[in-house]
């Protein structure tokens, strides 16, 4: 079955002059990811590798037949089309099988990662009413202590057990019947929110409707080199509850019918990336430069360790020349970093057949991405000028909306350009290169990271009267979190203050998200309107001795 939207060119010109854009008005995501493989019950869709090392093995006639019983279970509590169900879970098969039912019944998927503590998880459930939560032990009781604050909350799932409140996922699914007929969603309508970290305030549910799964496949298929080939398998450590692990591997790997490896991996293990990616014949993964940086410490891999990788899509911080001298004399293959952002993923990116890769650029605009460089008033400006990197509208890889946000949503837009965000420039051939970020996002192991909600997690905190948080260089992570922190009138700063904060922080947000560092000031710069500067204490943390 010949699934491509990209034809293959002999010139990147040649690409993008044969793809168009064809999104018909009904779509439904669950039919193409599931369904259309389903009658072979021989085709694998998932192999999940537990903490144990054990092998559970899915074709798409179980992903098929567990995501039916699982719509049935959902309509049988009440939940309606466009009702939200909330995952709160790692690479767990659960969390793959409850986003295809939830399409399945034009439900509303809300992806939430384990990584976030009760408040964190609480501010999500109640922005978008999210209905039923499907979680695991480990994180159960994180949901059911804010439960009675979450008045839209009428269930909760749990896959590898049932506490007290909840329900067991598969006995609950079990009783249902495994037929089901998706309904027919048009194209715009909502399929999931995922919930992205901005400069000011709390996080903004990104509102991604069906035809995204169509928007994001072109540049998938550039960047994995024309993917899908004979015997194409994927995996990557990075989670589904982020777009880069649910809409660049498993989604896109099933959208082609391939097989996807998923894994319980607490943390990153250089050395297991290597025996994962031997043994399960990975020939697409998504690893990010902190990865990869990692992975290269590994004395001699290849001695021990038989790869089929043909294409590595890395991204979220810069690729540095480094890495991609080491990738071709090492792994014998090309780093395709691509760019984008929750809202729109994935429209700027390389592809090392085609084109020759420089170093530290983010590759060219992916077939079907509109992309500038513009400046305040939505003008394009010349090569080698610096501006916003922009995408112009419609583009179906484009969010809908912020959720219950109309000024953000307008002010992610000058005239029909979406901001990315960051600043960059374009040069005489067409490549683009990034220079910083046009706000204060934080980029650390590939998280994007909003200074708003650590600050405001701060301001929580007795000893605090006002915060400001911003990421300052690290040769590993590209940043690390350092919070400037005034303290209230007769309390004084000191180490074991700042671990207790950190602790703090740890116990309502996500790990991530946890200051390294912490230093006690008497002033924060502010603009005349009271607004902190926080461009002005990342450029102390740049030049400290200025």
């Amino acid at each position: 079955m010949k699934t491509n939207l990209l034809e293959r060119g002999a010139t990147y010109e040649e690409v993008c002059e044969k793809f168009s854009w064809d999104i018909p008005e009904e779509y439904n995501i669950a039919s193409d990811v599931c369904d259309r493989w389903a009658d072979d019950p021989s085709r694998i869709a998932l192999v999940y590798e537990d903490s144990k090392r054990k092998q559970h093995v899915y074709t798409y006639s179980d992903i098929r037949s567990h995501a039916n019983k699982l719509a049935n279970t959902l309509r049988s509590y009440g939940l309606a089309e466009q009702d939200v169900v909330t995952l709160l879970l790692a690479q767990d098969p659960e969390c793959a099988i409850s986003h295809v039912a939830c399409w399945k019944a034009g439900m509303i998927s809300g992806p939430c990662s384990v990584l976030f503590a009760g408040e964190a998880i609480k501010y999500r459930i109640n922005d978008c009413k999210a209905r039923v939560v499907v979680t695991d032990l480990a994180n159960y009781d994180k949901v059911n202590g804010i439960r009675s604050e979450c008045p839209s909350l009428i269930k909760i799932l749990v896959i590898d057990g049932e506490p007290e409140g909840a329900v067991n996922f598969w006995s609950a699914i079990e009783k249902e019947s495994a037929s089901f007929e998706n309904v027919k969603t048009k194209a715009e309508d909502v399929a999931w929110i995922s919930y992205t970290s901005g400069t000011t305030g709390l996080p903004k549910g990104s509102v991604q409707p069906h035809r995204m799964m169509l928007g994001h496949m072109p540049s998938l298929e550039f960047i994995y080199d024309f993917f899908p080939q004979d015997n194409d398998a994927l995996w990557s450590p990075a989670d589904w509850a982020w777009m880069a692990g649910l809409m660049d591997v498993i989604m896109p790997g099933w959208f082609h019918g391939a097989k996807v490896v998923a894994t319980a991996m607490k943390g990153f293990d250089a050395d297991d990336a290597y025996r994962i990616l031997a043994e399960h014949e990975i020939t697409l993964a998504l690893l990010t430069p902190t990865m990869l940086k990692l992975m290269r410490q590994v004395p001699s891999p290849l001695d021990r360790y038989d790869l089929k990788l043909r294409a590595v899509l890395s991204g979220g911080e810069a690729v540095g020349a480094g890495l991609l001298e080491w990738a071709e004399r090492e792994l014998k293959l090309s780093i395709n970093e691509g760019f984008g952002q929750t809202e729109c993923n994935v429209i700027l990116g390389n592809n090392g057949n085609l084109f020759p890769i420089k170093p530290g650029s983010l590759g060219k605009p992916t077939p079907g991405s509109i992309v500038k460089i513009i400046d305040d008033s939505g003008n394009e400006v010349p090569a080698g000028t610096e501006g916003h990197i922009a995408c112009k509208r419609p583009d179906p890889v484009m969010l809908l909306e912020y959720l219950n946000k109309p000024e953000a949503t307008k002010e992610k837009f000058i005239g029909d350009w979406l901001i990315t965000g960051d600043v960059g420039h374009m040069d005489e051939e067409g490549y683009f290169w990034f220079h910083g970020r046009g706000d204060d996002v934080i980029t650390s192991s590939g998280y994007r990271i909003g200074p708003g909600e650590i600050e405001d997690a701060l301001l929580k905190h007795d000893a605090v009267q006002m915060s400001a948080v911003v990421g300052v260089p690290d040769p590993v992570r590209t940043e690390v979190i350092k919070a400037f922190i005034i303290l209230k009138d007769g309390i004084k700063g000191n180490e074991a203050l700042g671990e207790e904060l950190r602790e703090f922080v740890r116990g309502r947000l996500a790990k991530h998200e946890v200051p390294r560092f912490i230093e006690f000031v008497d002033s924060l710069p502010m603009t005349t309107t009271g607004k902190i500067m926080r461009r002005e204490l990342r450029n102390r943390e740049e030049t400290p001795n200025n």
